[in-house]
């Protein structure tokens, strides 16, 4: 059974309602200090992510190429219509946040997305599951996720605990996949694999606090392709350089 998924989605769930429920009891002065808290948690994650790294010119091009094939495909549309879509859902039952511009909404709404379903500890973590059992990493990842899904919830509403539904997905996929991958991966690219990750954490943050508005769901193609590329890095590139 993945205990850690489980226990990641259900903190996300959890927290969302409870941050819908409890969301105009918060100030917003203490909204938005910690909204400003978890994402530089998010910095931080990514940044500790990213400095084990073991190939920097192939985390490089799987940003560049991942970010590229994400744009021609539209994904950040995509998402960004499914975002609507769980909005419009969650609204049939409950009436959602009136003080937030509908484009704010649905651009926070798509970077919480990328932030739950597509970070590297996220993914990592349901990986090292899937092939050890092993769920101490999205155990102690559900710890930051349901606050910040509370914080979130407070800011959008109960749409937020509609995420857990994606991420349970998702993350199912993911580990269902993991004795197949695992195996077929080194130390190498694993710590390639999660300094692309913590490139996205990276992303998310900024976006959090809006210093740059980076296109994090259109650069989610880049957890599918570091991988491929690093190995190709280190087994074809690298010889031939030296």
């Amino acid at each position: 059974m993945p205990i850690g998924i489980i226990t990641n989605v259900g903190a996300i769930f959890l927290g969302g309602i409870v941050g819908a429920l409890s969301g105009e009891h918060m100030s917003d002065e203490f909204k938005t200090g910690l909204n400003m808290a978890f994402s530089i948690c998010s910095i931080c994650m990514g940044i500790y992510a990213i400095a084990p790294l073991k190939n920097l010119a192939a985390v490089i091009f799987a940003v560049i190429i991942g970010t590229s094939l994400g744009i021609l495909l539209h994904l950040g549309q995509a998402i960004n219509r499914g975002a609507q879509g769980m909005q419009h859902f969650i609204s049939r039952f409950i009436t959602g946040p009136s003080h937030l511009d509908q484009k704010l909404f649905e651009t926070t709404l798509v970077t919480i997305i990328v932030l739950f379903c597509a970070s590297g500890t996220g993914i990592y973590g349901t990986l090292t599951e899937g092939i050890s059992g092993d769920a101490t990493i999205l155990i102690s990842k559900s710890i930051l996720d349901f606050f910040c899904a509370i914080i979130f919830g407070a800011n959008l509403g109960a749409v937020v605990s509609l995420i857990a539904v994606p991420q349970f997905v998702i993350l199912m996929i993911i580990f269902l996949l993991a004795q197949f991958i695992v195996p077929l991966t080194t130390p190498d690219m694993i710590r390639d694999f999660k300094a692309a990750g913590g490139v996205l954490m990276l992303a998310s943050g900024f976006r959090i606090t809006k210093i740059e508005m980076f296109p994090t769901a259109d650069m989610i193609p880049i957890m599918l392709v570091i991988m491929p590329i690093s190995w190709l890095w280190t087994t074809v590139i690298m010889p031939i350089i030296h």
